[in-house]
């Protein structure tokens, strides 16, 4: 049951993503980091349709992680690139080539190989006032690193830094919601009274700014994977300096774990050469002969 709900979790999560991108990819690329561009979205019935699968699938993720361990539902979660690829196949009726199935594959898989063998264990509860929360900070300057440098970059550039970005700001939500929770042993009055449920808000709308931007640069074989392989590293490399979990480190486990990055990486690499959803950039408005060029 609790792979089945995985699996659900992976496709709703993987269709929100490529629905989101569909309408992000229409707007002007001077609303890009805008808050503008989030407004326009939010009256496009696609982009919410999108988001309300996005929800739910984030639902789902929650109730399989609450019935069983993370390193058995995260690799799962990870395959919503996959989702997504398909989701994004039927909406613009183009074939899908060997190499983007392979680039997907090869994505969701090293995330999935990472997870399933490093598996977080052990740790510590961080209250608001533990100094071991200097790690968001960290996360929070790479975050703004990768934007900054990928305001000077091509479009491609733009959305696989930007979409780094997102994914990075992504783990840290991750963190500072399972942060809020442990507040609730003190009760409501607990939970408001800290300082993680109003960064946790704020972390959330800029991470959902840069995403659509990262859609709206790129299409989703450039944006959504560099989203998909940095949650999690960034979840887990938080889980490890605010709540001190560890991971397993055999030999033979952290060689594998690094093989699962490299397959990562050359996932990544595969699916932007790629020319998948050709189709989209050459019908979008006018802006997109940019991005053609970029």
């Amino acid at each position: 049951m609790v792979f089945i709900i995985a699996v659900a979790a992976a496709g709703c999560l993987g269709a929100g993503f490529a629905m989101q991108q569909h309408a992000a990819y229409r707007e002007p690329l001077q609303k890009m980091l805008r808050l503008g561009l989030l407004i326009d979205l939010v009256r496009r019935p696609v982009w919410l349709a999108g988001v309300g699968a996005m929800v739910c699938g984030q639902v789902l993720g929650a109730v399989a992680l609450d019935t069983a361990d993370v390193s058995l539902v995260e690799p799962i979660l990870a395959t919503n690139l996959i989702f997504a690829l398909v989701t994004a196949h039927l909406m613009y009726r183009e074939p899908v080539a060997r190499t983007q199935w392979w680039g997907a594959v090869l994505v969701s898989g090293g995330v999935a190989l990472y997870l399933a063998l490093g598996q977080p264990h052990g740790g510590r509860p961080a209250g608001p006032e533990s100094p071991r929360w200097t790690a968001a900070a960290g996360v929070l300057l790479l975050a703004a690193v990768l934007v900054l440098v990928g305001r000077r970059r091509s479009l491609r550039g733009k959305a696989l830094l930007l979409g780094l970005a997102a994914g990075v700001l992504y783990g840290l939500q991750d963190v500072l919601t399972r942060g809020s929770l442990t507040r609730l042993d003190h009760g409501v009055g607990g939970v408001v009274a800290s300082w993680q449920p109003y960064v946790l808000v704020a972390v959330a709308v800029i991470g959902l700014l840069l995403m659509q931007s990262a859609f709206d640069a790129a299409p989703l074989r450039v944006s959504l994977p560099a989203v998909t392989a940095a949650e999690p590293l960034s979840g887990i490399a938080l889980g490890v300096g605010v709540f001190l979990e560890r991971l397993r480190d055999s030999p033979q486990t952290l060689v594998a774990e690094v093989l699962g990055l490299v397959v990562l990486v050359v996932g990544i690499v595969l699916l932007s050469r790629s020319p998948f959803l050709a189709k989209s950039e050459r019908q979008g408005p006018a802006t997109r002969s940019e991005r053609e060029n970029a």
